[in-house]
């Protein structure tokens, strides 16, 4: 029985999906989501979720699956990911998760720090403070609160600022403290295989431009008019995905279709920047990094599929 682990990753918009699909018929495998905004049941379009056909072909899991009013986060998906692993291991196929979200992949795989969930209302009054002072007094208020845990964050990566912010002010305690502190690791992974993807960064540009124009083609500005209509909070995490914000100033007559298509293209070219920057410098192993397209490599899956 083959008790490897693969991860099949890499920036978006590069066809990941239809690789791990052809990989799994190979290994007898079924696929996870690894992909933070491919969980919600509400994003289907927008967060290009496999749908149709490709779910037919191979037992998809983790897809479509949490409601968008969760607060959802890295902990709660590695629990549900480690229960599908120890559920496909028993059933001896193999689990082949897919998706671009790094801190998700490293999280299952490194453990996460064993922080005290934190109440919504101390959610909501960091997001209160944040847009009352503004991101440059908030990034000097987290860092004289705890320099350690903020020293390699940049001013606009709010979401881990906001974090740390929390921690302290329920917890009294410095977010460093937890990290050295405790660990709470989800599965005992001994033999895993990352395949990466890193293909040219430009061309990747082009597809994600492509792809925006087939996701509004496809019903994207309904999907998220039917969204709307659920009154979530704006600050949960899937009022924030991309293309999500865009198209309700759309819906709101505030930018053009040609404006929110443009915008769209932009975000989502400039989060293809940061996977790329953050695979760059990830310490996991890598069992073989690609610099192509997965569809540019597919005639080489028969030799890969051998390990």
């Amino acid at each position: 029985m083959n008790k490897t682990i693969y991860f099949i990753t890499g920036p978006t918009g590069i066809g990941k999906s239809d690789f791990a699909i052809n990989l799994s018929k190979k290994l007898n495998g079924e696929l996870i989501n690894a992909d933070s905004m491919q969980i919600y049941k509400e994003l289907e379009i927008i967060s290009a979720r496999p749908r149709g056909s490709d779910i037919k072909k191979v037992q998809h899991h983790l897809y479509g699956y949490v409601s968008g009013k969760e607060r959802f986060n890295v902990d709660k998906w590695c629990k549900d990911a480690a229960n599908k692993v120890h559920y496909l291991l028993k059933k001896k196929s193999s689990p082949i998760f897919v998706g671009g979200t790094g801190l998700y992949i490293d999280t299952l795989i490194n453990g996460i720090t064993s922080i005290p969930n934190i109440p919504e209302y101390i959610k909501v009054e960091s997001n209160n403070l944040y847009n009352k002072i503004g991101s440059e007094k908030f990034l000097k208020l987290v860092r004289e609160l705890d320099y350690d845990s903020t020293k390699n964050i940049l001013q606009n990566d709010t979401q881990r600022l906001k974090r740390i912010w929390e921690v302290f002010r329920y917890t009294n305690k410095k977010f460093s403290y937890w990290k050295k502190n405790s660990n709470k690791k989800f599965l005992n992974i001994e033999n895993y295989k990352i395949i990466l993807f890193l293909p040219d960064r430009e061309k990747n540009y082009q597809r994600v431009n492509q792809r925006v124009l087939k996701m509004i083609d496809n019903g994207a500005i309904n999907e998220i008019k039917e969204l709307l209509k659920l009154n979530y909070k704006k600050d949960l995490p899937i009022m924030r995905a991309h293309g999500v914000p865009e198209i309700s100033s759309y819906l709101e007559k505030e930018i053009t279709l040609e404006e929110c298509i443009a915008r769209i293209q932009l975000v989502t070219r400039h989060y293809v920047k940061r996977q790329n920057t953050w695979w760059r410098s990830s310490k996991l192993q890598i069992f073989k990094k690609i610099n192509e397209f997965p569809d540019e490599f597919e005639p080489k899956l028969t030799k890969l599929a051998l390990f």
